[in-house]
């Protein structure tokens, strides 16, 4: 399955960003420059990241012997078995092609709606998350230099679920959509965790923690496709976390280092207390 081409991202980056001029131009449509504005930002940053995903790395030394180290790691910490749950979506074909279907195609569909509403519903929360998707990004972006094989290109046992039931994301190595010696952290958790995440802290309907099913299911997705370790999510959660304290201690420091508006002349303050 093909996403949008980096091409594609930064040619959408441009006219919006010309659309934004224009809107702000004069001071005609405002709001609709604003809009212009982010979405040739969100443009830009997916032709970073798609670009970034396509460069080619040195090399994969390294990489299955990584992935075993997790491995090992998460029998450690006791963790359930990948391998467990991969048999069992095996023996229940309906659920391993529901969650392959979600892997190949929730991911980044999910991201945009979730960024839509919460510009247009909740416009105020809107940077500090949009700032969280993307430094979190960032961290993933750098953290894959670290080659780390998946589960389906260790030799523990496990099969890349998508060949059996299709809709695979990947062709041989050194093609399709990602880097495939990438697995750590999990760019498909971390965006999961943004969605259901900013759900819950951002929306005030009771039916808001209905949004933590997309990042539930997202984690068993990667993990039963044999395309993540558990800890591959779990540390892009925990980036997620660090990403969103960088941007909040950022704007803090900024408002300390911004003076003050000044009154006007002659206008009169009033403390209410």
């Amino acid at each position: 399955m093909d996403w949008p081409t980096w091409q594609q991202g930064a040619i959408t980056a441009l006219v919006c960003g010309m659309l934004a001029l224009a809107c702000r131009r004069g001071g005609r449509a405002p709001r609709a420059g604003a809009a212009f504005t982010e979405l040739a930002l969100i443009a830009s940053l997916y032709a970073i990241w798609r670009v970034a995903r396509a460069l080619p790395l040195a090399t994969t030394t390294g990489a299955v012997q990584r992935g075993r180290q997790v491995n090992d790691a998460e029998r450690w910490l006791h963790l359930p078995s990948e391998l467990g749950l991969q048999h069992f979506v095996l023996d229940h074909a309906w659920l391993g092609r529901f969650l392959n279907v979600y892997y190949a195609t929730v991911h980044v569909p999910a991201t945009i709606v979730f960024l839509v509403w919460l510009y247009v519903r909740h416009r105020d929360k809107y940077p500090h998350w949009r700032n969280g998707l993307a430094i979190s990004t960032a961290f993933c972006l750098v953290i894959r230099f670290v080659r780390v094989a998946p589960p389906r290109l260790s030799d523990l046992g496990y099969i890349d679920v998508a060949t059996v039931f299709g809709l695979s994301v990947y062709g041989p190595m050194g093609t399709g959509v990602s880097d495939q010696l990438a697995a750590m952290p999990s760019i498909h958790v971390g965006w999961a965790a943004v969605v259901s995440l900013g759900i819950v802290a951002c929306s005030t309907s009771r039916y808001r923690w209905w949004g933590l099913l997309h990042l539930v299911l997202t984690m068993l997705a990667v993990s039963a496709t044999g395309n993540h370790w558990w800890l591959d999510g779990i540390v892009a959660i925990a980036l997620l976390v660090l990403s969103l304290w960088i941007d909040t201690a950022v704007r803090r420091w900024w408002r300390r280092g911004t003076p003050a508006s000044p009154q006007p002349e002659g206008q009169l303050v009033v403390s209410r207390g």
